[in-house]
């Protein structure tokens, strides 16, 4: 799981969206407070890698500085807990239930 997170968050810093999406499932179900926000949605869920690509898309667009500093990796049974320096240093936790190799649900949370 160590390297998953060091994966992941190399995916983002790098800006490269094909990198950051091959860490998700296909029937990925993702919660966070930005959904409610961003979307209007007060269910704050998006589900499906295409409604998922075209969320983070507008994100990184949103964010052209985006760079995130990982603090601790948590592992735990086929999942995992990163925490870490998010946009306008938000503190973040991201919740990721994992399904061979693919993050399938995500339950994000910030400070």
């Amino acid at each position: 799981m160590t390297s998953f997170g060091h994966a992941w968050v190399a995916a983002w810093n790098s800006h490269n969206l094909d990198e950051v999406m091959s860490h998700y499932s296909p029937d990925i179900t993702f919660y966070s407070p930005f959904i409610q926000k961003i979307n209007n949605d007060p269910e704050g869920c998006i589900r499906g890698i295409d409604n998922l690509r075209a969320y983070f898309s507008r994100a990184l667009t949103a964010y052209p500085d985006l760079h995130f500093e990982l603090y601790h990796i948590l592992e735990g049974v086929n999942s995992v807990v990163l925490y870490y320096k998010s946009v306008n240093n938000l503190l973040s936790t991201e919740m990721m239930v994992l399904k061979d190799g693919k993050v399938v649900e995500v339950r994000a949370h910030y400070k």
